[in-house]
């Protein structure tokens, strides 16, 4: 362990090829079980992964630290940030070499990496949360259906997913309305903030509330076929669901939970109604899988094909519940 002199914090020598995953309860995650056989696909079985557990909200130093840790040892090759994506460039963005436009955009980084001497930071989460959201839905999606998009959560990944809605060319592939609910006005001034910069004619509403029941009435006034989204990690990170067990979800809508592990409150609420309400359930387990492919190959500076995706996806999965 080493003082380094630029930043005063401890960085670890390490000896092997490390890369980080920044979140909350890392070694909870099914990715501590899929980056090993990865790195097998990869041939990069010399790499091996490290949690870092930071508390929601945490101090800057602690966010500070662990950029450090990337940034000035030689071994530490780069970073997925899961969580604190907004906390932790708030309080690193001078760490930075570059940003790019995403990151800029959204004020948050899901990705830290290396190029050359540069210290990197990416937003993933706009092709992340497309790609995912173009596997459940088809081409023509809301023109043909009608539905709108309401996201319980204005983090950085439902912000991600307007992104990429606004940047749909085909009016069909573009909701009428998408509405963020969020319990702390600060997401929601953000989300407003970043989109004012950009031309659309998505009609986008911010609602501030933290009461289950009053989002239960938000969300029964959504027409048929809507996207209901659960972006709040409550579930995960934190304990409950957006909604409560009377909601009603919007006939034939589908709800898309973006958790994959832990209690998952409001996937089980959609999943009571698939019969009664036709609605169809996705979890996060999809947006799991192309959210880390998006950055191990930025960090391991590798192209992620299709066909490279397909057998990583299939690695991920047969440990899947595991």
């Amino acid at each position: 362990m080493e003082i380094d002199p630029k930043t005063k914090y401890k960085v670890v020598t390490k000896t092997v090829p490390t890369f980080y995953f920044i979140g909350v309860t890392t070694g909870k995650s099914s990715i501590m079980k899929v980056f090993p056989l990865w790195m097998k696909v990869l041939g990069r079985e010399d790499v091996v992964m490290e949690g870092i557990d930071c508390k929601i909200h945490d101090e800057p130093e602690a966010y500070r630290k662990a950029v450090a840790q990337i940034k000035y040892d030689p071994k530490s090759l780069g970073a997925l940030v899961t969580t604190h994506k907004i906390d932790l460039l708030t309080a690193a963005r001078d760490m930075f070499d570059y940003l790019d436009p995403y990151a800029m955009i959204t004020d948050e980084i899901s990705s830290i990496s290396k190029l050359e001497a540069r210290l990197e930071g990416h937003a993933k989460d706009p092709i992340t949360s497309g790609a995912s959201l173009d596997a459940i839905i088809k081409k023509d999606y809301f023109g043909r259906t009608g539905g709108d998009v309401l996201s319980f959560g204005a983090g950085g990944s439902a912000i991600a997913t307007l992104l990429h809605l606004i940047n749909k060319k085909g009016k069909a592939d573009r909701p009428e309305k998408f509405t963020f609910v969020n319990r702390s006005q600060g997401r929601l001034d953000h989300a407003k903030e970043m989109v004012e910069n950009l031309k659309t004619d998505i009609e986008i509403e911010y609602i501030q509330n933290s009461d289950p029941v009053v989002n239960d009435k938000i969300m029964e006034k959504f027409p048929p076929h809507s996207v209901i989204i659960n972006a709040t990690g409550m579930g995960k990170d934190t304990p409950g669901s957006p909604i409560t067990w009377e909601g009603k979800f919007p006939m034939e809508s589908i709800a898309w939970e973006f958790n994959y592990r832990g209690e998952l409150d409001f996937m089980h609420q959609a999943l009571a109604q698939v019969e009664s309400r036709n609605v169809f359930v996705e979890d996060g387990w999809l947006y799991f899988v192309h959210g880390w492919t998006q950055v191990v190959a930025q960090v391991l500076h590798f192209e992620l094909t299709p066909a490279l995706f397909d057998k990583l996806n299939e690695a991920a999965s047969s440990v899947r519940g595991i």
